[in-house]
Formats: C-alpha cells, structure tokens, sequence
C-alpha cells in the first residue's frame, strides 16, 4: 500500500516542478526555439517572441 506524501514535501515537489518548467521556458525564449501549449481547448504553438520573459524574483 501507498503511504501519502506528506504536505510539505509535496508542496516542495510542486515547488521544483514549477520552477523548472519555468526555466526550461525561459531557455527556448532565449534559444529563439518555439513552444506548444494547450490553449482553449486546442494545441498553440508559441514563437520565441511570443513567450514572456521569466519574472525574476530578486
């Protein structure tokens, strides 16, 4: 059986997943590389120039 993962780990998990996708964005904006999103129900494909750059924090 499956013992839950406990709130703060799992908060932390979210955590590092979010940030790096965040980053792993942020990389094909700068690497001029298009992505594709789900968007209103249907796959968008993002250019570099359509990506927002990444918030920082400092």
């Amino acid at each position: 059986m499956n013992k839950p993962i406990p709130e703060k780990l799992s908060s932390q998990i979210d955590a590092g997943v979010k940030l790096a996708i965040a980053k792993a964005i942020e990389r094909h904006r700068r690497l001029g590389e298009s992505i594709s999103i789900w968007q209103d129900g249907q796959v968008v494909t993002l250019t570099a120039e359509q990506i927002p750059p990444l918030k920082s924090d400092d």
